[in-house]
């Protein structure tokens, strides 16, 4: 399974984008690909208050969908493999957040009501277990104190996110209820170190240093926010902020006068709640798009198949589903992936 973000900064993805070094399909290929996006459009009052620009949500879903599409013919894919994709339904309801699918969305923005901070969450079922993928973009700022208000969007979003009822009865409602959960996104979380200590830590690549003053990674130790979440290790350089097609840090070069001096960060960041999930690689892209890099992991998922069912139900999902609303009452046919069963 491979996940990743990428907060593309607004903007629009040339038609000459390589999306098969960041999807590393010839290397590492998956059954199931997970994409997130944040800032897909410019963050400016137009756009976060008007209409969506449809114009490059699909240029993103082309570019994608033509690099899934693609034969990788390596020898860990079969020769007479033909590559799928499926889209369930495009589309967003935010400005900062772009998953292919989505079923809730969650606004933290201006006022906690506009679509510039937030998430936007996807869940399915794979035989019987349940998958949840959020896509998140918290609260922006270097200040001290700002990581309350990632806090705070965080919790706001695990609690706040409820699944609409709909045909897979089985599938449960919140986000932490589900089997596997992942949370994706420019998360913002930065260092809290001085500017010129960062840049120097940065520098030489000590990044064991640079993490012990992680704020993600204090606030996760400390139980501040996400409880019982794992990440794995981190062993790229920050993310965040670079020129535009550029490997150079913002605010490195001196002869620009009155430029913000933002401070290096592992803003994008991947995480996981819950078992059954193992993580192989942890990573980040070099496309020089925007200021920020794509992150990406790779996962084994484990998946739970409830062989009884072929012998007491038809195999057809639906039938199945329509018994799982006869006896919804009945607890012991709740499939939540912690019920044992008995027949």
């Amino acid at each position: 399974m491979f996940v990743s973000t990428w907060n593309v900064g607004g903007v629009v993805p040339p038609d000459t984008l390589d999306m098969d070094d960041w999807l590393d399909r010839h290397n590492n290929p998956c059954d199931i690909y997970v994409l997130g996006f944040q800032e897909i459009v410019p963050l400016n009052a137009g756009n976060v208050l008007g209409a969506e620009k449809n114009r490059i949500s699909m240029k993103w879903n082309s570019l994608i969908r033509a690099a899934l599409h693609k034969n990788t013919n390596t020898s860990a894919q079969p020769q007479n493999q033909k590559n799928k994709v499926y889209s369930i339904k495009g589309g967003s309801s935010m400005n900062s957040s772009f998953p292919m699918d989505y079923q809730c969305i969650i606004s933290c923005g201006i006022m906690g009501c506009l679509g510039n901070k937030g998430a936007v969450s996807v869940r399915f079922c794979l035989h019987e277990t349940s998958f949840c993928f959020v896509c998140g973009h918290l609260a922006s700022g270097g200040k001290e104190g700002d990581e309350k208000h990632r806090n705070s969007d965080a919790a706001e979003i695990l609690s706040r996110t409820s699944f609409p009822r709909g045909p897979l009865y089985i599938l449960p409602p919140k986000i932490l209820d589900h089997d596997r959960v992942v949370f994706l996104g420019d998360l913002n979380y930065r260092i809290s170190l001085s500017e010129a200590t960062t840049r120097s830590l940065v520098e030489n690549k000590e990044w064991n240093t640079l993490l012990e003053n992680d704020q993600l990674r204090v606030e996760l130790m400390e139980g501040k926010i996400f409880e019982g979440w794992q990440e794995g290790p981190i062993k790229f350089s920050p993310t965040y902020k670079y020129y535009p097609n550029s490997d150079a840090y913002y605010g490195c070069d001196q002869s620009k006068k009155g430029e913000k001096r933002r401070s290096p960060a592992w803003c994008d960041r991947i995480i996981w709640f819950g078992k059954g999930l193992k993580l192989k690689k942890y990573d980040r892209g070099e496309s020089r798009l925007s200021d920020h890099r794509p992150v990406w992991a790779i996962f084994t998922a484990e998946v739970h198949t409830l062989k009884e069912f072929k012998n007491c139900f038809l195999s057809d999902r639906f039938e199945r589903r329509r018994h799982f609303e006869l006896f919804s009452s009945c607890e012991e046919l709740i499939c939540s992936g912690r019920t044992s069963f008995r027949f």
